[in-house]
C-alpha cells in the first residue's frame, strides 16, 4: 500500500484508519482523507491519527493505488461522478457501502476497475469486526491480500461470493445488534431475580466471553457443548425448556433470515435507482 485515499471519514474509516496506524502496515503519511463539510472531523482525524484531511480531489488521488469508499449509500452516485475523472483502471476500490453491488460502481466510473466489496461489523471499532469480503472479476490475487490485509487490522476476514454478501449482513453485519439485545434480555433477568446492575454486568460479559472462546478453541460443535453443561433435571436444562417453550432458537433464525431479505431489498432498489446512471459496456 503506497497511498491510500478514504472518501468518508465516519467511524468505519475511523477504525480502518486506528488499525492501519496501530499495527504500522502503512505510514500515516500516506493516509489522505476527505469528507463533504465536517472541519471538526478532519482536525480530529489529523489530531489522532497524523492523516492528511483535504477536500482537493486531485490531492487525495494523485497517486493513490487504493481508494476507499466508505460514504452512505445515497451519497455514492455523487461521490463516484466526483471522482470519475482520477479514476485509472490500476486502481483498487474497497466499498464499504452497503447494497451497492460492483456492477453498479463499475458502470458509473466506466472503466473495469479493480473492487473489492466489504461487510465489517460495529466491532471494527475495538479491532474485533467479522469481515467479509467479495472481489469483482477485475481484482487479482495480490489486490485481494491487500484488502485482507487492511481489513484483518480490525478483526477477521472470511472470502465470500458476491451474492453470498447480503446473508453476511443478516448474520455478522448485524449480529452485533442481535447479541446487545440479548445481554439486554439478561440484565432484565437479572434484575428480577434480585442481583444488583454491575454484579449482573460483570458476570454477563465474562460469561459472553467465556463461551466465544470456548466456542473458538474447542473442537466441539456448539450443541456438543451445550449438552456438556445440560444436566438431566438440573437448572441448565430447566431454562433451556423455557427457551424451547418460546421458541427463542426458531426466533433467531426469523431475525437472521428477515435481516437477510432486508439487505436484499435495499440492494435492488439501490442499483435500480443507480441503473440510470451505468454506462453499458
Amino acid at each position: 500500500m503506497k497511498k491510500i485515499a478514504f472518501i468518508g471519514a465516519g467511524s468505519m474509516a475511523e477504525a480502518i484508519i486506528s488499525g492501519l496506524v496501530t499495527q504500522q502496515v502503512i505510514d500515516s503519511e500516506n493516509i489522505f482523507v476527505t469528507n463533504k463539510s465536517n472541519d471538526e472531523r478532519f482536525d480530529y482525524l489529523k489530531k489522532h491519527y497524523g492523516v492528511t484531511a483535504t477536500r482537493s480531489l486531485q490531492q487525495l488521488l494523485q497517486d493513490a493505488n487504493l481508494v476507499v469508499l466508505a460514504v452512505k449509500p445515497k451519497d455514492i452516485l455523487e461521490t463516484m461522478q466526483s471522482i470519475k475523472e482520477y479514476i485509472h483502471e490500476e486502481m483498487l476500490f474497497i466499498s464499504v457501502v452497503a447494497g451497492v453491488h460492483t456492477t453498479s460502481l463499475e458502470g458509473i466510473a466506466d472503466k473495469q476497475v479493480s473492487i473489492v466489496r466489504a461487510m465489517p461489523n460495529t466491532s471494527a471499532a475495538v479491532g474485533r469486526s467479522a469481515t467479509a469480503l467479495a472481489a469483482n472479476s477485475h481484482t487479482d490475487e495480490v489486490q485481494l491480500q491487500t484488502a485482507i490485509t487492511l481489513f484483518e487490522t480490525v478483526g477477521s476476514v472470511s472470502i465470500v461470493e458476491e451474492t453470498q454478501l447480503d446473508a453476511v449482513t443478516g448474520l455478522s453485519g448485524s449480529g452485533p445488534a442481535y447479541i446487545y439485545y440479548l445481554v439486554e434480555a439478561l440484565e432484565k433477568s437479572a434484575e428480577s431475580i434480585g442481583l444488583d446492575s454491575e454484579t449482573a454486568k460483570q458476570l454477563i460479559l465474562q460469561t459472553l466471553i467465556g463461551a466465544a472462546e470456548m466456542l473458538q478453541k474447542s473442537p466441539k460443535t456448539p450443541a456438543v457443548l451445550r449438552k456438556e453443561v445440560t444436566s438431566p433435571g438440573g437448572t441448565t436444562e430447566a431454562g433451556l425448556k423455557a427457551l424451547q417453550a418460546h421458541q427463542v432458537q426458531e426466533a433467531f433464525i426469523a431475525c437472521v433470515e428477515e435481516a437477510t431479505e432486508q439487505s436484499k431489498r435495499m440492494g435492488n432498489q439501490i442499483s435500480k435507482e443507480l441503473a440510470k446512471y451505468v454506462v453499458p459496456q
